[in-house]
């Protein structure tokens, strides 16, 4: 089960995001500690990630070198938010999970209205707008380092308001940057002693091989129909993270 729970969680985060919303529950249907599955399936999905970015490295190489920057503030939110899941109740963060996926799914919706307003394409932005995706991305890996489920779609939505507008591209960049933040917030939990390990290995080869055979099944699908899935499991999880309340 762990193992079918990572290829379904790899696929997902693949081609949107949402994959820990499988994962996650599966640990602990299985009869881990929430918090003590939350660290295994953080430690495990640095690998699904690893497969998604190379899932889509040949849209990788058209990323603007600028972008990589991103990955500053993905280690440093990811070291930041594990070290919050050690020290803070959940029940506070839990009620504002489902309003932040709204957000960020409503802004990646309307995120094609809001580029022809705002003007919003790569050339047109200075070093104060990057500045602000930069702090944006932080608080996005703060989020991702302390539970996880739902970060992909806030990083889309952050990547699509910066001029992105190549689905499959927002894609990989978003998959790299999860990569860090996973791997960082994964190597922390181990050291602490958070994590079932032999669960973990089990659940990222699951995870990797979801995530390679998922971006092949992307760019089938076409941008059009990726970004409806998206939007729609955008949606999807709000509402079931809404219902746990």
């Amino acid at each position: 089960m762990v193992f079918a729970a990572g290829i379904v969680s790899g696929a997902i985060n693949s081609i949107a995001f949402g994959g820990s919303l499988v994962s996650f529950p599966a640990l602990v249907w299985l009869g881990l500690p929430p918090i003590i599955a939350n660290a295994t399936n953080s430690a495990a999905q640095w690998v699904g990630s690893l497969g998604s970015a190379w899932g889509y490295r040949r849209e990788l190489r058209d990323t603007r070198t600028q972008m990589y920057w991103l990955i500053v503030p993905s280690v440093l939110g990811a070291v930041a938010g594990a070290m919050l899941l050690r020290v803070t109740p959940a029940a506070l963060f839990d009620r504002l999970v489902p309003l932040l996926l709204l957000f960020a799914t409503l802004l990646f919706a309307v995120q094609e209205r809001l580029q022809r307003v705002f003007n919003m394409s790569p050339e047109h932005h200075g070093s104060a707008w990057f500045a602000g995706a930069m702090v944006f991305q932080f608080l996005v890996s703060v989020y991702g380092g302390y539970f996880g489920a739902g970060m992909g779609i806030l990083m889309l939505a952050a990547l699509a308001i910066l001029g992105h507008d190549d689905i499959h591209q927002m894609n990989g960049l978003k998959n790299v940057l999860a990569l860090f933040i996973n791997a960082v917030a994964g190597v922390y939990f181990v050291a602490a002693g958070m994590v079932i390990v032999s669960d973990a290995a089990v659940m990222a080869a699951g995870a990797t091989i979801g995530a390679v055979a998922a971006a092949g099944i992307a760019r089938r699908m076409g941008r059009k129909a990726v970004r409806r899935a998206v939007i729609v499991i955008g949606f999807a999880m709000t509402l079931v993270l809404f219902l746990r309340l």
